[in-house]
């Protein structure tokens, strides 16, 4: 077996990026929590406040022998909405931020890389918002976050905002994805 490697995602929910994440080959766990804390351990409602400077993020567990990195990113910068500040959809604030947070040199230089990539495409009109900074902390969520799309499809905010993303992940990165 490979050496398992860490990615650290912040694309505004965690159940949204925790549910693509978790459906690609290569991906062993997917952590939902707190990235970039100011404070020890935050709680959700201590996130929401805003005072923690905390984003929602989620932890990937991935064999590189696998999936890339850069194909980690890829898919990260296709599945969520970059261009906006402290916002995804009606979730607002700054724990909604877009961010990639680096653990080493060599994620940094991908991450700046695949991003500037993307950008060049042009598939985003407005310039691209997302924090590239380094790693700092990551404190997982309550447990009542864990696996939420896949234990709460009938709720309205799986059903209107997490699934069309699982569908156009579906749509665009079949070949990616874990077999069920």
């Amino acid at each position: 077996m490979s050496q398992l490697d860490t990615a650290t995602l912040a694309g505004g929910c965690f159940w949204c990026t925790e549910a693509i994440f978790q459906r690609l080959k290569g991906v062993n766990a997917v952590i939902p929590g707190y990235a970039s804390s100011k404070v020890p351990d935050p709680s959700y409602k201590d996130v929401c406040s805003g005072r923690t400077g905390a984003a929602e993020a989620v932890q990937i567990i991935y064999d590189p022998s696998i999936i890339s990195y850069d194909k980690l990113l890829e898919i990260f910068w296709h599945l969520h909405d970059p261009t906006t500040l402290n916002r995804q959809g009606n979730d607002v604030g700054t724990q909604y931020r877009s961010a990639v947070y680096y653990r080493n040199d060599e994620q940094k230089q991908v991450a700046l890389a695949v991003k500037k990539d993307i950008e060049k495409s042009g598939i985003y009109r407005d310039p691209i918002v997302t924090e590239i900074s380094p790693f700092i902390n990551f404190y997982p969520a309550e447990d009542y976050h864990r696996d939420y799309y896949d234990r709460n499809r009938a709720q309205p905010y799986c059903m209107f905002v997490i699934e069309p993303k699982v569908q156009k992940l579906l749509k665009e990165y079949s070949r990616d994805l874990q077999q069920s």
